[in-house]
């Protein structure tokens, strides 16, 4: 009964991953409310679980630790970085286009 095949054990790496990277992501930005809040926690998990597998293989094969990792430490490492990095993407863009910068790019760039 206390059998958990190694799939599940994935998933749950995968789920703590992401909720980790969620969580640190919400405390070094803190939300503007709760709706905000509950969004970018959305947004981290979801990201996490997708592509926390992929993510984990990168990281590892570029410091070249994949051989010492397991597949739960790979997918782990993996989630809460697709998770930070989701927000990392996410609040460049909404800086970018809050303040006009993409609109200031492409008007420079017609003037020339």
């Amino acid at each position: 009964m206390t059998d958990i095949n190694e799939a599940a054990w994935l998933w749950v790496a995968k789920g703590a991953g992401a909720v980790a990277g969620s969580a640190i992501s919400l405390a070094y930005m803190l939300p503007a409310g709760r709706r905000e809040a509950a969004v970018r926690f959305a947004v981290g998990l979801v990201c996490g679980l997708v592509f926390g597998g992929t993510a984990g293989l990168k990281i590892a094969a570029e410091l070249g630790i994949g051989h010492m990792l397991g597949a739960g430490e790979t997918a782990l490492m993996g989630a809460a970085a697709a998770s930070l990095s989701a927000w990392w993407g996410l609040g460049f863009l909404k800086r970018a286009f809050g303040n006009g910068l993409i609109g200031r790019i492409f008007r420079n760039g017609s003037d020339r």
